[in-house]
């Protein structure tokens, strides 16, 4: 019954998701972070279209990349463009975009939820699958060899929505009793907790953990804040940082790992540490990042939100670009090496983050379950497990 129920369509889980917006490659940081701040989505996508050979009957268009804030804090936060903000956000959008192969997939609607799954043991985060509609159908006859505008739903008449982690996970959930008895096996008994994590000292400098929050995006992950006793206190999520805007970056580069997740928790940073790190800033020398942060301070930003016209991307406004709400935290969510697999699915679903903290009683950390950890539990279920880029089969457990 559970190989049966892995080869259901993907179209399945398509069912009421959005049509994709996106942006084109070609277009700048600054327009990623604008498109960011109107739209209240995490992530936008970026496309490249061959609209000219489309007219020949060749050419194609294809999701290459998305962007979160993420990016684009850890792009200003690079030593040039910490000297000239305003300029680095007039660069590429190509320049933001993950080196990491396969972040994004193209899925057919026929593709099978097992060749999904494999696809995100591959190292996929989302995955792009055509939707049918009535707009679509239609602009498929009428705009064909047109290109899209930018913000646009359509690429060569086609509408596209996309699909994480998190729904699939989401999916398997809804219909957890065909896969009895695994779900309720622990995480260890699944070798679903992963080992290989990220780790910083609460003293230490935020700005040591740059790369690792470049990689805690690919990977999916989080870098926990530990005391001098390696127990995990709190982490620095790439979900975290994604719920703020560019101004973190000039937190990041001068502020501890612990006064960073103060900055980035609940409601907004506190005012103290705000003049922290304007006067820190000053110190180092960095006059143009703390010209930048006075221009994009954080009411300047909600009055932009406010009267910004959203006419350009077609989005309703969702919180603005200062994007400080309660959902947003630094208190890592916990289980343990004998929780079972549905009970931390249900608390990563719940709380809408990417990963759980294995942790010991004492809170010395054991490792992290991740959604590919959770999908590599299910994925054994079917047997005849392709083999992985590295050429092994890791993952059946």
């Amino acid at each position: 019954m559970a190989v049966r129920f892995l080869a259901r369509e993907v179209s399945d889980l398509c069912l009421g998701k959005p049509a994709l917006r996106s942006l084109p490659v070609s277009a700048t940081v600054a327009d990623a972070l604008s498109a960011l701040k109107r739209s209240g989505e995490s992530h936008v996508s970026v496309w490249t279209c061959e609209h000219s050979l489309a007219a020949n009957g060749g050419g194609d268009c294809l999701c290459v990349g998305k962007i979160c804030m993420v990016d684009v804090i850890c792009f200003l936060c690079r030593e040039k463009n910490l000297l000239n903000p305003s300029s680095a956000l007039q660069s590429p959008l190509s320049d933001l975009l993950t080196k990491s192969p396969g972040i994004v997939k193209h899925l057919e609607p026929h593709s099978s939820l097992l060749e999904a799954i494999d696809y995100i043991l591959e190292g996929a985060q989302n995955l792009i699958v055509p939707i049918e509609s009535s707009r679509s159908i239609t602009s498929r006859k009428k705009l064909l060899n047109k290109p899209s505008s930018f913000g646009s739903t359509l690429h060569n008449g086609r509408e596209f929505c996309w699909l994480t982690q998190e729904d699939v996970v989401r999916f398997l959930l809804s219909s957890i009793g065909v896969f009895s008895p695994i779900p309720a096996y622990t995480i260890e008994s699944l070798n679903a907790i992963d080992t290989d994590v990220m780790t910083i000292y609460y003293d230490d400098p935020a700005s040591s953990a740059l790369d690792s929050i470049s990689l805690s995006l690919t990977e999916q992950k989080s870098i926990g804040v530990v005391d001098e006793c390696n127990k995990l206190i709190g982490e620095i999520s790439p979900y975290t940082i994604a719920c703020c805007d560019e101004t973190v970056s000039a937190a990041i580069m001068t502020l501890s790992a612990g006064d960073l997740m103060a900055y980035i928790d609940y409601g907004g940073p506190p005012e103290d540490l705000v003049q922290l790190v304007k006067a820190r800033l000053e110190e180092k020398n960095l006059g143009a990042i703390l010209d930048f942060l006075e221009e994009h301070s954080f009411s300047s930003l909600s009055s932009f939100s406010s009267s910004s016209s959203d006419e350009e991307f077609g989005l309703s406004r969702s919180g603005g670009s200062g994007r400080y709400g309660p959902e947003r935290s630094s208190e890592p969510i916990l289980c343990h090496p004998w929780s079972s697999l549905m009970a931390v699915m249900i608390q990563a679903l719940a709380h809408r983050v990417t990963h759980v903290w294995v942790v010991e009683e004492d809170y010395s950390i054991v490792g992290i379950v991740t959604f590919a950890g959770i999908l590599k539990a299910f994925r054994s279920i079917a047997g005849g497990v392709r083999q992985n880029p590295e050429g092994d089969n890791s993952f059946k457990h």
